[in-house]
């Protein structure tokens, strides 16, 4: 009888498969591929220059990392691929695919290849921010209902932005477009040969909604006219549940992947999304904190409100019956790379090898011995832009305080808290809007690595933070999903409480530095309001200089 599911994670720079049983819960292999052409926010490989702020990926990469991890996930478990009773996908959010009536990627034609449009718009690309706003400022006009689901403002990183940007700066590319689609529904297309819309990149990130759908096509029309008509023919207009299974490996999948034909396929899903089963984020009041290079924070809830500032929320996204609220930051863990790659000076780097760390420990442990508002550094944490709660990705990072005594280490803890007043911020926001959290686990790579940083996450929002013995959360999700696709488990309920991993570690605030960083956090949300709402919007200017 089989009892193995596999969960497929595509996350910004990699693809990782893990292999789980779904009867004992035990993660029997798991293997991970780094995409050949990484994210591309300058050049195209031929050296075409790219827009400002883009961030796009070569889709081939999918393809063939996933090829890689499958193979490789199936030979460390001793399995064969026909032992694998289901599958389940997830994937960044939205990242965006043009591709013809055979569903292949028209930068893989010879006439689109050196059409940056014709690239997967990654999640992270904020060329479209524009496009976005004019988006925003018509529905204001209009007094679109549901921009009230989406905190009252359109998102660079969503579909319809993205899409626009494509009509206008690639209209040949846009009329030679069958259709406008999620990787993530892609990925399930190449598996199974069936075209879905999961509802999570529907609900979060194209502007749907269960009681009313898509916005109508006479509003894009009056955005642009050769919009109208965009939902139905080049954006799906039919959402699929979440509960449905997506398909079943077609002979052509089995081929491309070294799958088993035949094998129930699930409805694919947002990455993080897929975490909140793995940490048994299952009811209302609960939030996952989900750290990595970005910042993502879900709850539960049974009622429905909206929130400015939020980045959606969606009924039956993850779980039947319950809406989930999501917020986030767009920088998180790559501010961190980002400073030791760019500025860290070498002494720190030999200094750390000789004594066999990696940098981002070493400089961990020297700003773990400095105390709260020592260094008199103060960070807003917008490197790449603010997703919540001000949805703005023309602004920018700022380190205030420096000094020429200012130490490397200082600098690191500095961003650190400026990442925890960024989450405090969004938790704040959701609970001045009556959305309780009684309960936070937070998983991802920095949970379970950076002890300071979830120390410093737990003293600044004054809340206890569980962290989940989890560190692929979102491919277990997917292989949860793909359990139930399979017949493994009856449904998430079942998956949740067989294949779910518990508490490793709690962070307590302590009294004292919760104190200290209150006013510190008054201070940064000075600054955040000063210079991300309006009243001095110099970030904006220099950017366009």
């Amino acid at each position: 009888m089989k009892k193995y599911s596999m969960g497929i994670d595509f996350g910004t720079l990699s693809v990782r498969a893990l292999i789980v049983d779904a009867v004992t819960g035990e993660q029997v292999s798991e293997a991970t591929s780094e995409y050949a052409h990484g994210v591309m926010s300058s050049t195209l490989p031929d050296g075409t220059p790219l827009r400002a702020q883009s961030a796009l990926q070569h889709p081939a990469d999918y393809i063939v990392s996933m090829q890689t991890v499958i193979s490789r996930s199936l030979e460390s478990a001793g399995l064969a691929a026909c032992d694998i009773a289901g599958i389940g996908v997830d994937f960044t959010a939205c990242t965006m695919l043009a591709v013809d009536e055979d569903a292949t990627p028209l930068c893989f034609l010879d006439e689109f290849a050196k059409d940056p449009n014709a690239y997967a718009k990654l999640w992270k690309s904020h060329s479209a921010e524009d496009q976005a706003r004019r988006i925003t400022e018509l529905a204001e006009r209009e007094g679109a209902e549901w921009l009230k689901i989406y905190g009252g403002k359109v998102s660079s990183e969503w579909l319809f932005p993205k899409i626009l940007e494509t009509l206008e700066c690639s209209p040949e590319l846009f009329e030679r477009t069958h259709a406008f689609v999620e990787a993530g529904n892609w990925i399930v297309r190449l598996l199974t040969g069936n075209d879905v819309y999961a509802p999570s990149f529907a609900g979060y990130k194209a502007l749907w909604n269960a009681e009313s759908g898509f916005p109508s096509n006479s509003f894009f029309a009056r955005l642009d006219p050769r919009l109208d008509g965009i939902v139905g023919t080049r954006v799906r207009a039919t959402v699929d549940s979440i509960d449905a299974v997506a398909g079943y490996v077609s002979r052509q999948g089995a081929n491309l992947f070294g799958l088993c034909e035949g094998t129930p396929v699930a409805m694919p899903i947002i990455d993080a999304h897929a975490g909140l089963p793995a940490i048994g984020i299952t009811g209302e009041g609960d939030m996952m904190m989900m750290l990595g290079t970005s910042g993502c924070y879900l709850l539960h809830t049974k009622d429905k409100k909206d929130i400015a500032g939020i980045g959606g929320y969606t009924e039956g996204a993850v779980f039947a019956d319950i809406y989930t609220y999501e917020a986030g930051q767009c920088c998180f863990g790559d501010c961190f790379d980002w400073y030791v790659a760019n500025f860290v000076p070498e002494k720190y780097s030999a200094e750390a090898r000789e004594q066999g760390k990696s940098i981002h420990k070493y400089l961990r442990e020297k700003a773990q011995a400095l105390s709260v508002g020592e260094s008199g550094l103060l960070v807003l944490d917008w490197f790449n832009g603010n997703r919540s709660v001000l949805c703005d990705s023309d602004l920018s990072g700022m380190i205030l305080g420096l000094k020429l005594t200012t130490r490397p280490e200082e600098i690191y803890r500095a961003l650190m808290e400026g990442v925890a007043f960024g989450a405090r911020l969004i938790i704040e926001n959701y609970t001045d809007n009556g959305i309780r959290v009684s309960r936070a686990c937070a998983t991802g790579g920095i949970a379970l690595k950076d002890e300071l940083l979830m120390q410093i996450l737990s003293d600044v929002t004054g809340l206890t933070i569980e962290v989940a013995n989890c560190p692929q959360a979102c491919a277990l999700g997917s292989a949860m999903y793909g359990a139930v696709a399979g017949g493994l488990c009856a449904d998430m309920s079942e998956a949740v409480a067989r294949m779910s991993k518990p508490t490793v570690k709690t962070y307590f605030p302590n009294a004292d530095n919760k104190r200290a960083y209150d006013a510190l956090f008054a201070e940064y949300k000075t600054l955040h309001d000063y210079f991300g709402r309006g009243e001095n919007d110099v970030m904006k200017r220099l950017l366009k200089k």
